[in-house]
């Protein structure tokens, strides 16, 4: 985690743009999400969700950080808070799953970590999880709450696995993921059936005594390798296309086209007009095809103006995915 802390902020120094770096860190205690960066006593938050957002936590303190010395006192006073307990088989075992969610945002005040429920998720974001392991309590002793909070961790992972084998499913476009069996599956549901890149670390031993553990921890995390996502770079605004100019361009077209015919097919005897009358309705009908031609070359200049504008915005999105695709490998 500290290297990937310290080849994000580099390459963020040599983005020659002015960008922010938020930070948010939480955990999962007994199917409760806790703030772990709240200067307060923690305090279950809700997991919400919206059609902007997916699912986010509600009122979770998001800190603005700008050095690796910053960053690191974070990462050290959500750990210190992180709830933890010892039994036969670990002296500090967790006893929980936390999330460290990293926000990377260009410095303008419209753009700020998704904090509001309905504000869109804006630039891109780091999320490191850590997942407790799965206890057999018979192995490690565990009696009373230790018991309750391995029976939830184990909940939760459970759940994970299920929403894993599902997302390998080829048909899984017609099937239902249920992300909401647990607070843990709702907040990696980005992470895994997304658009962003997932790593997986396994933690296995060498030992002969840990066998059982270690194959059922590969077999987890090989079935995660096979989920195949589609990362695609945060696209900018500016390049949607114009669509309500596109289509008022196609109706001016039309009607000079119509008025264009009209007035070469006019006959004076058919329509009852001469001399005076007949130069006078040429004069209007030239008169506005004139102002519609000035109001084509007006669209067309703001539809190429909004072009090159996509153009800009499309040359940094494929720079953002060459970023991804070195963060990939």
């Amino acid at each position: 985690m500290q290297r990937t802390f310290t080849w994000l902020l580099d390459r963020v120094q040599h983005l020659g743009a002015p960008v922010t770096l938020h930070a948010s860190y939480l955990e999962i205690y007994n199917e409760q999400v806790r703030d772990l960066l709240s200067l307060g006593a923690p305090r279950p938050l809700p997991v919400r969700w919206n059609k902007t957002r997916g699912f986010y936590v509600e009122h979770l303190r998001v800190v603005e950080f700008g050095s690796l010395g910053a960053l690191m006192e974070l990462l050290q006073m959500g750990l210190s808070r992180r709830r933890s307990s010892a039994h036969t088989m670990n002296q500090a075992s967790s006893r929980s799953h936390a999330l460290l969610t990293l926000y990377v945002s260009h410095q303008t005040p419209q753009q700020r970590p998704p904090v509001d429920p309905g504000e869109p998720p804006v630039g891109g974001k780091l999320c490191f999880v850590d997942l407790a392991g799965s206890e057999k309590v018979a192995a490690t002793g565990s009696r009373g709450e230790l018991m309750l909070e391995a029976n939830s961790i184990n909940r939760s992972l459970l759940a994970l696995g299920h929403c894993i084998s599902l997302l390998l499913d080829p048909q899984r476009k017609q099937s239902h993921i249920p992300f909401r069996d647990s607070k843990l599956t709702k907040l990696l549901a980005d992470s895994l059936g997304g658009r962003g890149v997932t790593l997986m670390v396994a933690c296995v031993s060498p030992s002969a005594q840990c066998l059982p553990e270690t194959l059922s921890t590969l077999r987890y995390a090989s079935r995660a390798q096979r989920i195949t996502t589609r990362p695609q770079a945060p696209k900018s605004p500016v390049a949607k296309p114009p669509q309500h100019l596109e289509t008022e361009l196609l109706q001016l077209r039309e009607e000079n086209h119509r008025l264009r015919s009209r007035l070469g097919q006019m006959d004076p005897k058919a329509s009852g007009l001469t001399g005076a009358r007949v130069s006078w309705a040429q004069r209007n009908l030239y008169g506005m095809l004139q102002e519609f031609m000035l109001e084509n070359e007006r669209l067309r200049k703001e539809k190429r103006q909004l072009q090159s504008s996509r153009d800009l915005a499309q040359d940094e999105q494929r720079i953002l995915a060459q970023q991804v695709h070195e963060l990939e490998r």
